[in-house]
């Protein structure tokens, strides 16, 4: 659905009513007629996407109250993000951004967070040592609860319904009810991200990322495992070159070996959240989304005249866009000016996602357009969303060969073309599920009802995940 929303509804305005959070610029400018960006100048565009929110009074008064909230992570939090995707522009780093295809609020539990991020760290663990590479690490978590969908209904049965937008918008339960959409869940997304925010900092800061616990960061079901079994070979390794070192009198005191700087993103899809929680960096000026350290725009709604673009264009954060099989190099090279006019390392990453049999079509000639353009971009691959099939029993599923298969072909077409591939953005859960099909497990179309529970897409579980990482850093050490 594409709405045009009143320019002075606007939580700028709201923001100035009620103030900014502590820490934040309180100086906010007011909505202009000019073309001078603001955070709502978003409203004035086509927004596609948007839910068709039936109670615009309940909505208005979620957003004022989401502008009142304090921020969920900081300006100077998202430069350091941007300084650490500036190596991977420049090819001395690597990109692991990876979480949930859209997060639930009924598996929001402290154990589902720290598996979760157990699984992305073991991942980068893998690709750090077995390929010689930083790694950053960027979640699809603290915020990823909006989906875009093809169509403003969806079969259920005999039920015609309005589409599941994800947990920020309605619920999925097949009742016209669940699927109205509840401005209230704005509030409750926030609330969900904030705590796990919370918990992501004291794992990552508190000990548990330490680089000596690297066996404890193996689960179960992924130690009996193939890739399990080689990640505990790998895991002695690091034991034995910490023993070395400290045999050798070397310092242990570095803070990169006891924590680790782990980043949070989404999809910025519902633009009235989005900008609700921007404001101003103090130090700097510029307007940041304090809602995510990254956000990225989908192949849905990356039009240029478009009202997402337009809200990016005006945020500092790093950037994330898709770009699909349909993309022509005019159209990603207009997207570089758009949102990276300066041509800042670090500030834009392409996503591309385009299935594995596309890649070789298409894909040469906009890294070539891109890399002529002079943008310093990051170039990752999203091997998941183009290789989705539905299964004979109706339920969403990728084959692990297939994800695996674009990946490498994404990495021979960025070398072949002088492009380094910078890195990967995969949907994955800590639980033990059977969405994906393939893998060490060899799971079938059979054993999908086991222990599928997605609200939307399917995801990689632990063993898959980790095994796509020792193929990628594989990969990388070519």
């Amino acid at each position: 659905m594409t709405v045009l929303l009143e320019p002075e509804k606007s939580c700028v305005a709201v923001v100035e009513q009620f103030g900014h959070p502590i820490g934040m610029d309180s100086t906010v400018a007011a909505p202009q007629s000019s073309g001078a960006w603001t955070p709502d100048r978003w409203r004035r565009l086509p927004a596609a996407q948007q839910p068709d929110w039936p109670d615009t009074h309940a909505l208005e008064q979620s957003l004022k109250t989401l502008a009142t909230l304090p921020p969920l992570v900081f300006a100077g939090e998202a430069r350091d993000l941007h300084g650490s995707l500036a190596s991977v522009a420049e090819g001395k780093a690597f990109l692991l951004q990876a979480g949930d295809c859209a997060e639930s609020f009924y598996e929001f539990a402290a154990d589902n967070i720290r598996d979760k991020l157990k699984v992305i760290l073991q991942m980068a663990v893998v690709l750090t040592y077995g390929a010689g590479v930083p790694v950053v690490k960027v979640g699809r978590i603290a915020g990823q609860f909006a989906k875009p969908r093809t169509s403003p209904t969806e079969k259920v049965g005999d039920l015609e319904l309005p589409s599941f937008r994800g947990h920020i918008v309605n619920d999925d339960a097949p009742t016209p009810e669940a699927r109205r959409p509840d401005p209230s869940r704005l509030i409750a997304a926030y609330h969900q991200s904030a705590s796990t925010l919370n918990l992501l900092r004291a794992f990552t800061k508190g000990g548990f990322a330490d680089l000596s616990r690297v066996h404890v960061w193996n689960q179960d079901f992924v130690a009996s495992s193939p890739s399990g079994r080689h990640y505990e070979a790998l895991a002695n390794d690091i034991d034995s070159a910490l023993r070395f070192m400290k045999a050798c009198g070397i310092s242990f005191t570095d803070q990169a070996l006891h924590q680790v700087d782990f980043w949070t993103s989404h999809e910025a899809l519902i633009l009235g959240y989005e900008e609700a929680l921007t404001r101003r960096d103090s130090l700097t000026g510029d307007w940041v989304d304090t809602s995510a350290h990254m956000v990225w725009v989908g192949e849905r709604t990356r039009q240029l005249d478009g009202a997402h673009l337009d809200f990016l264009s005006g945020i500092s954060n790093p950037l994330g866009a898709k770009i699909g099989p349909n993309a022509t190099p005019e159209e990603v090279v207009g997207l570089c000016d758009r949102l990276d006019p300066d041509r800042v390392p670090g500030r834009l990453t392409l996503i591309s996602r385009r299935g594995a049999d596309k890649v070789r079509d298409g894909l040469p000639a906009l890294l070539r357009a891109v890399r002529d353009s002079g943008h310093p971009v990051v170039w990752a691959c999203d091997p998941m969303h183009g290789n989705t099939f539905t299964a004979a029993d109706g339920r969403k599923t990728r084959h692990f060969d297939r994800v695996l298969a674009e990946i490498t072909e994404f990495f021979s077409v960025c070398k072949e073309e002088g492009v380094w591939p910078g890195g990967i953005h995969v949907e994955l859960t800590g639980d033990n599920v059977t969405e994906c099909l393939g893998g060490a497990d060899e799971i079938a179309e059979e054993h999908l009802e086991l222990r599928y529970t997605t609200t939307c897409d399917p995801r990689l579980n632990g063993r898959q995940s980790v095994d796509l990482a020792f193929r990628v850093a594989e990969l990388l050490r070519r």
